[in-house]
């Protein structure tokens, strides 16, 4: 967790509030040291763009890393159809790989 790059995330969220990968990207940075406070920052990323497909992957990996592997299912699959809905068959087939070695 790098504080001068949350902090300066945090002040270019409150300039543009909207910007969906700002949010994304605090929620990478509390990823490894506050769990639970990258889930808000994803959660928020999919209210701001519920198309934004990294986020899904995220909070898989975050709930399989929590021991919630039901959580972590759902929200794997929900992101693999959301991938292909938006054509993205990479990041479909990443979360499949991560899935299937569950």
């Amino acid at each position: 967790m790098n504080e001068e790059r949350i902090k300066t995330l945090q002040q270019l969220l409150q300039m543009d509030p909207g910007d969906v990968f700002t949010e994304f990207a605090l929620g990478l940075e509390f990823l490894e040291a506050h769990p639970e406070r990258a889930q808000a920052h994803f959660y928020q990323t999919l209210e701001k763009d519920n198309r934004y497909v990294a986020a899904y992957f995220q909070l898989g990996k975050l709930f399989f890393d929590q021991g919630d592997e039901k959580a972590a299912t759902d929200w794997l699959e929900k992101g693999i159809r959301v991938a292909e809905e938006v054509g993205d068959a990479h990041a479909a087939g990443e979360m499949q790989d991560f899935l299937d070695q569950m």
